[in-house]
């Protein structure tokens, strides 16, 4: 008789959206970047903009490029998670394509702040997590940023400011994860992951199976 044994770990599920939210400099992109690398089955979400595209951009992978007529009409027919005006041109989480991805179990990585966290959590909360990334003290928040070389005391004067504002946020995610070693933290994030994946409200394929099961 054959055996019919499935791996719990290929039965369908639906797909998230990962939030990483941090202050600038204490490694949000960098465990982006990281995760990203590591894990086939996230991807980066893809905004639409109305921006031009630069030189080597790929309309649908870098961004997908439209004009302000099409924007307002997304904007009019509630196509967007979140949006907002950056430097003159609008940008903004399309919903229809990622719910749709979702359904075939896509995961998204966001990398986002606390604003554009609020806005997702509110549109579409059993499919968002939301991870804060802390530096593991002021001064050394400082230190990175200086460390940079790129800005100037005021607007470095600016950042930590503002950081100051998103760290006081923090108790509005789900996870909070303080980046001392920037692999150490890049391994909690993996595990938050990896754990939520396996919630059961998103293995939507145990239904079926539970049922075989039980026949």
């Amino acid at each position: 008789m054959a055996d019919s044994t499935v791996s719990h770990d290929k039965l369908a599920r639906r797909g998230l959206m990962f939030i990483l939210s941090s202050p600038s400099g204490a490694g949000k992109t960098t465990i982006s970047r990281m995760l990203l690398d590591a894990d086939d089955e996230i991807k980066l979400s893809v905004s639409v903009t109305t921006r031009p595209p630069r030189t080597g951009e790929i309309d649908g992978v870098h961004y997908y490029f439209v004009d302000d007529a099409e924007f307002d009409e997304m904007v009019a027919e509630d196509d967007f998670y979140e949006w907002a005006y950056v430097f003159g041109h609008r940008y903004g989480t399309p919903k229809g394509r990622i719910r749709n991805a979702l359904k075939e179990g896509q995961d998204f990585l966001f990398d986002i702040d606390w604003q554009g966290t609020q806005q997702l959590f509110q549109k579409d909360q059993q499919d968002v997590v939301r991870v804060f990334i802390l530096p593991p003290s002021i001064a050394e928040l400082e230190r990175r940023l200086r460390s940079r070389g790129t800005d100037s005391d005021a607007v470095i004067a600016a950042r930590m400011e503002r950081a100051r504002a998103e760290i006081s946020h923090w108790d509005a995610y789900d996870y909070v994860v303080i980046n001392e070693d920037v692999e150490a933290c890049f391994d909690q994030v993996r595990e938050i992951l990896d754990a939520e994946r396996m919630k059961r409200q998103r293995q939507t394929g145990l239904i079926p199976f539970v049922r075989e099961l039980m026949a």
